[in-house]
């Protein structure tokens, strides 16, 4: 059975850090993309990070750039995503996704991926 599950996520002050992890089962883990992406109350899903597990190839938003880092262990099957100096507007549910083809519109695109987790709530307070 195919499963992510999130955790590390909870409520913090601005300027903070979280980090998150994505334990992934029943699927292949290495030369894969796998993404965090965010869903604010009322806004759109939002790619925030994404890597190849095969290299370290990494994409950011343009909001986290500089302040959130991804990283995977492959020999734990696990995604991580560090964020610091957290700020109020990083408040969202976090969910990690798997892509399995199909269609690309890049790998920060939610269109992307396949597989998803449940997501984590990430709370951020002023």
């Amino acid at each position: 059975q195919r499963q992510l599950v999130e955790s590390g996520g909870g409520s913090v002050q601005a300027g903070g850090s979280l980090r998150l992890s994505c334990a992934v089962s029943g699927l292949t883990f290495i030369n894969r993309y796998m993404g965090w992406f965010r869903q604010a109350p009322g806004k759109d899903r939002e790619g925030v990070a994404s890597i190849y597990t095969g290299e370290d190839m990494t994409y950011y938003g343009d909001s986290v750039k500089g302040r959130f880092t991804i990283s995977r262990d492959n020999t734990k099957n696990t995604l991580y995503l560090q964020m610091n100096n957290l700020n109020p507007d990083d408040t969202a549910v976090y969910s990690c996704a798997a892509r399995n083809g199909g269609i690309w519109n890049g790998p920060l695109s939610p269109s992307s991926y396949f597989y998803w987790g449940q997501g984590t709530q990430v709370t951020v307070s002023s």
